[in-house]
């Protein structure tokens, strides 16, 4: 089992989860931040059924996740 950073961003509307380190898209979401992390969950369970655990071997793992405000 590999360990996998997920990103949960709370929207106005909802919450949208994504991984970071897997090939591909996966995206969750849901309207609570729980269901969100579930939701994406289930997701990368099946990307990874569907396209084999190579998604997981072609990227680096990410050590670190950071979020960072800047004005444009």
């Amino acid at each position: 089992m590999r360990k996998v950073k997920i990103v949960v961003e709370k929207h106005p509307d909802c919450y949208i989860a994504y991984p970071l380190g897997i090939e591909g898209v996966v995206v969750g979401q849901g309207d609570t931040y729980e269901e969100a992390l579930e939701d994406v969950k289930a997701s990368m369970r099946f990307h990874i059924e569907t396209f084999g655990g190579e998604v997981l071997e072609n990227e680096t793992p990410v050590l670190e996740a950071f979020v960072a405000e800047a004005g444009v």
